[in-house]
């Protein structure tokens, strides 16, 4: 299976798993949040930050704009919430400063194509296209059109969906991601063996993004061969927000970089050898000594 190059990095089997912070919308439309963030991924050893673009008049349903919301800012309209929360243009320059200089990549899920066309301006280093938007035709195929790698997440999509998708994009470039659109979602609810299920349909890099509360799941998704992992991240769980509560604190951050890190290490090539270690101990207790030499000879 061949690899995607994302900004620094090979994503594919073989190669050290890219693991994006998503700060989405958890900055809360607060700059300083989100510099937090940011250096909350940086220490933690992520390997890029993600955000979220959208274009209120395009996004947020008629239906749904006068709808009123309790917010930190106090009682106000659903579409007024959404305007607050969306960084503009001064915002992004700083985050792409901000990144730059603490050397990490980022990116963004687009939810419409003049989103598109804003992030493009920053050159990112790949494009997300959200679970949500997997069946938006004109959309992805805007995205495609930009000639950046593409991580396409497949929570909510049956997989006729999935493959539809898929075929408007250019293989070549593609990161598949498995995820379950709940939040936070049910263990019973990740199936997780999709990454494997997705592997094998579409013979392409596959990752998880995970919306659980807890870490080990997140790892189990990478011995089964997730090589790109995305995890929601928040300075506290008890933040306001609808995705706070099924985030990763900065210590959590950074047990699953560690955990992911050393996961790697073990997984191993699957080639059996003895290794030098297990030389003297093989010695000491092996009663039958057949020359290592000649055994590795006829291996």
């Amino acid at each position: 299976m061949r690899s995607v190059r994302i900004g620094r990095r090979e994503v594919g089997p073989g190669n050290s798993v890219y693991v994006v912070a998503e700060i989405g919308i958890n900055h809360n439309g607060d700059l300083g949040i989100a510099k937090k963030l940011i250096d909350a991924a940086v220490f933690a050893g992520c390997d890029a930050v993600k955000f979220q673009k959208r274009t209120p008049e395009l996004c947020v349903p008629p239906d749904q704009r006068s709808v009123m919301r309790e917010t930190p800012w106090g009682l106000v309209s659903y579409f007024d919430y959404r305007k607050r929360v969306e960084f503009g243009l001064e915002e992004y320059r700083q985050i792409d400063a901000y990144c730059r200089q603490r050397g990490i990549d980022w990116f963004a899920s687009c939810w419409d194509e003049p989103s598109v066309d804003f992030i493009e301006q920053f050159e990112p280093v790949c494009h997300k296209i959200a679970s949500a938007t997997l069946t938006d035709d004109g959309l992805i195929r805007r995205i495609n059109a930009t000639g950046r790698p593409v991580v396409l997440s497949t929570g909510m999509s049956t997989m006729q969906e999935i493959r539809r998708a898929v075929s408007l994009l250019d293989h070549s470039r593609l990161v598949l991601c498995h995820t379950t659109s709940t939040y936070p979602c049910p263990l019973a609810e990740l199936n997780l063996r999709m990454v494997q299920t997705l592997a094998r349909e579409f013979d392409c890099p596959v990752g998880y993004s995970g919306h659980e509360v807890g870490l080990q799941t997140t790892c189990a998704a990478v011995v089964l061969g997730a090589c790109l992992v995305e995890r929601h991240i928040t300075l506290d769980r008890a933040m306001w927000g609808s995705d706070q509560a099924a985030s990763v604190e900065p210590m959590g951050l950074m047990r699953l970089v560690r955990d992911i890190r050393a996961i790697e290490s073990a997984l191993g090539d699957g080639i059996k050898r003895v290794y030098a270690g297990e030389l003297a101990i093989r010695n000491k207790l092996r009663r039958v000594r057949p020359d290592l030499a000649a055994v590795r000879k006829v291996a």
